[in-house]
């Protein structure tokens, strides 16, 4: 049962039906890729093999979900650019007769009241523009090393007058050693597709974001820090932005500048698939956390050309206060400014009156 489990993954991780749903471009329901809580959004946005108590790392990798989850409560709210606000909210649970942990869980979009205007810029009123995502989603262990498990999403969008809906589902492994506090996660997200469009026409639908990834964590042996690597876009190799308005001029007075050769270009695009990150735990119970991460293509894509900025980097902390986890994320995605995340969470079983 399990050889065949892993078979049928590695099947829907490699079948050319599913690697041509997106290969560049655009896509529908992009807020689904936005980091779902504070600690992730520290940690670059992506963590794919760290199973603790942190039901919001089940939306990213469902096969994260474990019974450390038990009763876990999340909210997790983002205060983004121009006004618009995003967030995520999760309960998991885990039924040992199955045994399995189960996760239900509702992400959000809301871009506030946005003017309307003619061509000749006269007022005709106000319009809104929200998203909304429902997810539902379950793991289990095959064995003591392995685990596997999904995400289900409901996903409504309202654009002014214009309404879309859709499905799409995640499937994801999780390898622990944990004599050696190691963990490999892998991950196929927004596999589906649009139920209606905004135009109505069947035929006009848009392609999901869908992403394959890979991950890593390890945990250093004497010091209290894990390291962790994503390895994004596995469907893809070449995610190299040429910027028609990027200037390449000169230099020095009288030296042009040089233009990346062909292997430059290719070690670029690697690092571009890769974000590095880092959580520090203090605490004989893990309750401070410092956590930073850095993203090459963010970094390569969101800067400005003759400026400084912490594009690319992103940092944070957390700390549990009695019954509750605090969790801050900033993320940097321009030179005006980083985007801050708040998150807060506890585990109902802690409300239980003891005798």
């Amino acid at each position: 049962m399990k050889g065949l489990t892993i078979w049928a993954f590695l099947f829907l991780a490699f079948s050319p039906s599913l690697r041509s749903q997106l290969i560049g471009g655009r896509s529908a329901f992009a807020f689904l890729g936005l980091p779902a809580s504070g600690r992730i959004a520290a940690l670059g946005g992506s963590v794919l093999s760290v199973a603790d108590d942190d039901v919001n790392l089940g939306l990213g990798n469902p096969a994260l979900l474990n019974p450390k989850m038990h009763r876990q409560l999340a909210f997790n709210h983002c205060f983004f650019t121009g006004g618009s606000q995003f967030g995520y909210a999760a309960y998991s649970h885990h039924l040992p007769n199955l045994p399995a942990t189960f996760q239900l869980g509702v992400k959000y979009i809301h871009h506030g009241d946005i003017e309307a205007t003619d061509i000749f810029f006269q007022e005709l009123g106000i319009f809104k523009v929200k998203e909304t995502a429902i997810v539902l989603g379950g793991a289990f262990a095959l064995d003591e090393r392995i685990q596997i498990g999904a995400n289900a999403r409901f996903i409504s969008s309202t654009l002014a007058d214009l309404q879309s809906v859709g499905l799409s589902t995640d499937v994801g492994m999780l390898y622990q050693d944990t004599s050696r506090n190691l963990a490999i996660g892998v991950v196929l997200t927004h596999l589906g597709t649009q139920l209606s469009t905004y135009s109505g026409n069947p035929d006009l639908r848009e392609p999901l974001p869908f992403e394959m990834r890979l991950g890593l964590s390890k945990q250093l042996r004497y010091l209290p820090f894990r390291f962790s690597l994503v390895y994004r876009d596995l469907q893809r190799w070449n995610v190299l932005y040429d910027d028609p308005n990027q200037e390449t001029g000169t230099q020095f007075i009288g030296e042009e500048s040089k233009e990346p050769g062909k292997f430059g270009r290719q070690v670029d695009n690697f690092f571009r698939h890769l974000v590095f990150s880092g959580e520090l735990l203090l605490g004989a119970r893990e309750n401070f956390r410092l956590r930073a991460a850095y993203d090459h293509r963010l970094r390569k894509e969101l800067s400005v050309q003759g400026f400084g900025s912490a594009a690319g980097f992103s940092f944070g902390a957390g700390i549990k206060v009695s019954k509750f986890r605090l969790d801050y994320g900033r993320s940097s995605y321009h030179l005006a400014g980083g985007i801050n995340h708040f998150s807060i969470s506890t585990n109902l079983e802690e409300f239980r009156s003891r005798k």
